[in-house]
This record gives C-alpha cells, sequence and structure tokens, in this order.
C-alpha cells in the first residue's frame, strides 16, 4: 500500500525510500524544509512548514516545596535559583554537558542548582548519568513527571536549559516561552531557529558561555522579564495550537479527495 501521508518529517531523520513514497510531508521549520530538499530533492512541492504548536497545562495544585524536597534542596533557602533542564536520558540531549562547569559555579555561589528532569530512555546512558550527578556539587536530577507538574515547576524557576547536540524543535524550550520562563539553550541549529539571542532567549557556544550568560540572567531582571515577555509574544504568534491543527486537517482533506479519484 503506497504510503500517503507523514505526519512529521525530522531533517536529522528518515530515509530516501520513505521520502520517495510520502504524498505530504511537514517540517516544523524552514531551515528544516531546506535540509530535506538537500537531502531528497525530489520532495520539492511535498514539503509543507508548519511549526509545532504548543499549549501548557500547569497544576495549579502542584507543591514546589515537595519539589525541592524531592531533589534534596533546601526549600527555606530565598535567594535560591533553579536551572531546570528537561529531556530524555540519551547521548543526543547531553545532560552532563553543563555539568562540571555548573558544579563549580554552586561551589562558588552555594543558592544555584540545575535540576534534571525527564525520562530515563537509555538504561546504559542513564546509569552514566546517575553515576555524574551523584559526585557533582548543585546538580540533582529527578525521574519523568506528569506534564502539569513540570509545567507548574518550571514557572518557579530562573531558566529553562537546554544543552542537546541536536534538535528538530524543542517543545520544552517553547513551553517555557509560553509559561513566561527565560530560555537558555545551547546555540545549535534546531534551537536557533525558534531562540533569538537576547531577544526571545540566550544562546551559549560552550559551558563557560553559560555560566556568564546564566549569571547575566540573574544579576539583570529587567532582562529577564524582556526575554520572558518577547517569548510569549513568538509563541502566541508562532506556535498556535488552532492554526497546527487546521493545517493538518486541511492536508487530511486533501489525502481523503486523492483517495476518492
Amino acid at each position: 500500500m503506497r504510503l500517503l501521508f507523514l505526519a512529521v518529517l525530522r531533517a536529522h531523520t528518515g530515509n530516501a525510500v520513505t521520502a520517495e513514497r510520502v504524498r505530504f510531508a511537514v517540517a516544523f521549520s524552514e531551515p528544516m524544509k531546506d535540509t530535506v530538499l538537500t537531502l531528497w530533492p525530489h520532495t520539492k512541492g511535498k514539503i509543507y512548514v508548519q511549526s509545532q504548536g504548543i499549549e501548557t497545562t500547569p497544576n495549579a495544585a502542584f507543591d514546589w516545596n515537595s519539589f525541592l524536597q524531592r531533589a534534596e534542596i533546601q526549600p527555606s533557602a530565598n535567594s535560591l535559583r533553579v536551572f531546570l533542564l528537561v529531556c530524555g536520558l540519551r547521548r543526543v540531549k547531553d545532560p552532563l554537558y553543563l555539568l562540571d562547569a555548573f558544579s563549580e559555579w554552586h561551589q562558588e555561589e552555594p543558592n544555584v542548582y540545575m535540576v534534571i528532569v525527564g525520562p530515563e530512555v537509555d538504561p546504559a546512558f542513564t546509569r552514566e548519568v546517575r553515576a555524574r550527578v551523584v559526585r557533582a556539587h548543585g546538580v540533582r536530577l529527578l525521574g519523568e513527571m506528569p506534564q502539569g507538574d513540570l509545567h507548574a515547576a518550571l514557572k518557579r524557576c530562573s531558566a529553562l536549559v537546554n544543552s542537546s547536540v541536536s534538535e528538530g524543535m524543542s517543545a520544552a524550550i517553547l513551553e517555557a516561552m509560553d509559561l513566561e520562563v527565560p530560555v537558555l539553550a545551547r546555540n545549535i541549529p534546531g534551537n536557533a531557529a525558534v531562540v533569538t539571542h537576547q531577544v526571545t532567549g540566550l544562546l551559549f557556544a560552550d559551558a563557560q558561555e553559560f555560566i556568564r550568560l546564566a549569571k547575566r540572567l540573574l544579576k539583570d531582571p529587567v532582562l529577564g522579564k524582556e526575554l520572558a515577555a518577547n517569548g510569549k509574544a513568538y509563541v502566541n504568534r508562532l506556535h498556535s495550537c488552532e492554526v497546527e491543527r487546521a493545517t493538518y486537517q486541511c492536508l487530511i482533506r486533501d489525502l481523503e479527495g486523492a483517495a476518492e479519484e
């Protein structure tokens, strides 16, 4: 049976056989579309660009102090600053990238913490992460959380961190923007496609630049508010769930019409 529809085509995955057989493909961004066309020129005219729609649902009953206790962080510290790294534990997400630099920073400033939250996707890598985190200062590792609790925790944090080696389009980044939380993201093409440096977030090239930008963010609350407001406006403008839904409904109607012919 001919493959009629490919819901989401990630620029860094897939194969030529699949690409040849699709009737339509959806890329998250123009740079992703360009990459696909470079890999598979015969898909020209088949690829539509539609960003992910984002909707956040923070749990109103979420207990921040319980979250901190679970992370073994003293909740009584008035100057506490938590950076949240949301990712599944697999190598492409590179959750250990900032570990040493952040550990050194925590020893200088004991009120800063980085909490890594996400499912254990790769068991072998998870063991490696656990072994490294247990020896680090100021870095905590928690398992997967219900989405509503995660969104509520994120709202209480100083920033959302992304240290991935590669991204298609990070939902965690977009969710942080929607929740008006500043974003600190590794400067890779997938992140740079949604984060404009010093406008909707901050992009870092290495661990040392991350620390410098994180310190700047904590010392400059006006900057944090500007990034949060710009990020929220960006998501409202380009990542509407309603627009995403309408795009897919239109494509499906086209497929249904073609199938009847």
